[in-house]
Parts: C-alpha cells; structure tokens; sequence
C-alpha cells in the first residue's frame, strides 16, 4: 500500500450518519419562561431607558426554551419595535431577564 493511502484506512466511520447530531439535540433542555414581578419589570424598563448605542452590556435573555447570556456593544436600539441589538443578535424588550453593565 503507498505511503499516501495507509492514512486513510484510519480516517473515522460513521456507521449511524447523523446520530451524533441527535444526540446533540437530546442535550438541549427546554426551560420556560421566568415571568418577571411587576418591580422587575420596572426596574429593566428603567434600565432600558439609559442604554444608548455603544453601551457595553451583558444581557440575559429567553430564546428558543434556554436562557442565553450576550455580551457586546448595543449597534441598534428600537424602541417603537421593542428590540435591541447586540452585536448583530436582535433581542426582544420582552424577552430580557437581566441588563448588566449599565
């Protein structure tokens, strides 16, 4: 066998194509959604208030049934739509747990 070939008798086999891509969607764990206290809502609709375009913040937020965690400059805020941006993840007023860094 050349010398070329012999690395390819150890290259991976995939006898089940595409289980581990199920398995990867099994480790997903739905969660729902915190409904905030009236004083929470308060609060976040204060802190939104203050944010401006360049603000450095880490947002805590719902989607897709698992909260996520962002980090990053806000680049678009919308408030007639309720969304913000973060880098380039758009995230609804609604669905914000947490705003840190204000």
């Amino acid at each position: 066998m050349p010398r070329t070939d012999r690395a390819s008798q150890f290259m991976p086999f995939a006898a089940l194509k595409g289980f581990e891509e199920a398995l990867r969607l099994q480790e997903h764990i739905e969660v729902e959604k915190i409904l905030l206290t009236e004083e929470s809502l308060e609060y976040l609709d204060y802190q939104l208030s203050l944010l401006k375009i360049g603000d450095m913040v880490t947002i805590v937020y719902f989607d897709n049934g698992a909260y996520l965690t962002k980090t990053g400059l806000i680049s678009k805020i919308k408030k007639d739509a309720r969304y913000l941006t973060v880098v380039t993840t758009d995230i609804s007023f609604d669905d914000i747990r947490e705003i840190q860094g204000i």
